[in-house]
């Protein structure tokens, strides 16, 4: 007996992913502007550029925002012609070939990473000395690093819209607090009247500005991961320049304004002296004295609170490029695995909460200190790392147009890019130059951490000239425009 002919199998359901068309102009801004910690940079970072720069710091966060801005216009107009996911390691791969993307795309794991990672020595140190100014009490430090570890973790396995909403509170809370000091100051009239004096020709241009610029760069860490959320973004090729702009914008502005708050509290002749006497209680005293005790013990909380969403801002963009690199045929498939109901990538999540673990666990094993060490020995080449990308991701932008048949002017492929790349270059040199300022180590210690980024660099050219040879097929689409892209410009293949 003849069997009937049995009907095809139902298709297989479509793996989900990302959550697109999610995250507004505000949503992005909120992950990148959290990521630079404002509360955490003012209150711990400031104080330093202040010692070191006087009181010409202010006018160092603007010039160090304004080269951003430079940087940010080619950015963002290559962002309308690159509909890849992957953020710096494709904009590099269209301007300078797939050996330099993949060189840039460790360099970016790299770099992120770092700056996640060495964050919970910050965490815990904030949490110890909250606990210490509130209750008297000292807490152990490892115990802190992974509960934080444990609540990133979760953040991050939910949906990005979910993050946003978080980082959105947080970012207004850690904000308020320095606007509330800032109205305290300028409502009393500072210290001995309101002045204009930091921003004189005779008080920013001083031996000391260099290290002040070193400082002020550092604190716009991360400004730039915008691309990396085009998939969740509502119409990306609006959406990612707005919130670049916005973002460099802000930081830049605000940062100034608030340094320059600072000194008015004490006043221009007696800020420097204060901030060498006690440079960690400098803001705290200032709100303690213009606003009440009552605030500075709050700032005491928002400082961990910052700390937080700046861990949950890095790990965020770590996942995108780990499910990046994993759909490139770079790293194991299951990485890239998105959960069904969040559609966020939470292996990839997973995955990078149990690497900071094993680098937090191995630090404690060894009897570090979780801020002296754990926190700047592992920043240092992370924040290094990040800006070397944005250099190579400004003569990518200047490759690029310069092969691509495009309609873009001038200002934007050429000389906004040519002048980024000197302002970016001089800005590496200026943070290599000081790296102790970072690192707060020896020269030995300097070097090895500063080496890691051409390494890690040089290590993925020479993984991509290996894939050309052996694996020619993943290495043939590496940073492919995705389907249903229409790039603006025409250009020849990618090398």
């Amino acid at each position: 007996m003849s069997v009937p002919p049995q009907p095809p199998p139902p298709p297989h359901p479509a793996a989900p992913g990302l959550r697109a068309g999610t995250l507004t102009t505000a949503d992005i801004s909120f992950f990148v502007v959290s990521a630079a910690a404002p509360l955490t940079v003012m209150a711990g970072v400031a104080p330093i550029a202040i010692m070191l720069g006087g009181i010409g710091a202010p006018a160092g966060y603007l010039l160090a925002g304004i080269t951003l801005t430079v940087f940010a216009v080619g950015f963002t107009t290559m962002s309308r012609h690159v509909g890849h996911g992957g953020g710096f390691y494709a904009y590099i791969t269209r301007g300078l070939g797939r050996p330099a993307g993949m060189g840039a795309a460790l360099l970016a794991m790299l770099g992120y990473n770092g700056m996640e990672i060495g964050v919970y020595g910050l965490l815990s140190s904030a949490s110890q000395d909250t606990a210490l100014a509130l209750f008297g009490v000292e807490i152990p430090w490892l115990p802190v690093s992974l509960a934080g570890l444990v609540l990133i973790w979760y953040l991050g396995y939910r949906s990005i819209d979910f993050g946003a909403k978080v980082l959105g509170v947080l970012l207004v809370a850690e904000t308020g607090i320095l606007l509330l000091l800032a109205g305290g100051v300028l409502l009393d009239g500072g210290a001995s009247g309101l002045t204009l004096d930091s921003f004189t020709p005779a008080n920013v241009a001083v031996p000391g500005m260099a290290a002040v610029l070193a400082c002020a760069f550092a604190a716009f860490t991360g400004f730039e991961s915008t691309a990396i959320y085009r998939r969740e973004a509502r119409d990306p090729r609006r959406t990612i320049p707005r919130a670049t702009f916005i973002a460099v914008a802000f930081l830049g502005l605000f940062y100034a304004f608030i340094v320059w708050t600072v000194i008015q509290a004490y006043g221009s002749d007696k800020v420097v002296q204060a901030a060498t006497d006690d440079a960690g209680g400098l803001f705290f005293a200032a709100i303690t004295t213009y606003v009440g005790a009552w605030a500075a013990d709050l700032m005491h909380v928002l400082i961990v609170s910052s700390v937080i969403a700046s861990l949950l801002a890095f790990h965020n963009a770590i996942n995108r490029y780990t499910l990046s690199l994993t759909e490139e045929g770079l790293l194991p498939p299951v990485l890239g695995r998105i959960h069904p109901r969040h559609r966020s990538p939470y292996l990839a999540g997973a995955a990078q909460t149990a690497v900071g673990a094993v680098v937090v666990a191995g630090f404690a094993l060894a009897g570090a200190d979780p801020y002296t060490q754990l926190l700047l020995w592992v920043n240092t080449p992370g924040m290094i790392g990040l800006m070397a990308l944005q250099l190579l991701a400004a003569a990518a932008v200047l490759g690029y147009f310069r092969r691509a048949r495009h309609q873009e002017g001038v200002w934007r492929t050429v000389v906004a890019p040519v002048a980024a790349i000197a302002l970016l270059g001089a800005a590496i040199a200026l943070v290599t130059a000081n790296v102790e300022l970072f690192s707060g180590a020896g020269t030995g210690t300097n070097i090895v951490l500063v080496s890691l980024v051409p390494a890690v660099f040089v290590l993925g050219v020479a993984l991509a000239l290996r894939l050309r040879r052996t694996r020619p097929e993943v290495y043939a689409r590496f940073a492919a425009e995705p389907e249903g892209e229409t790039p603006a410009a025409r250009e020849p293949a990618t090398r």
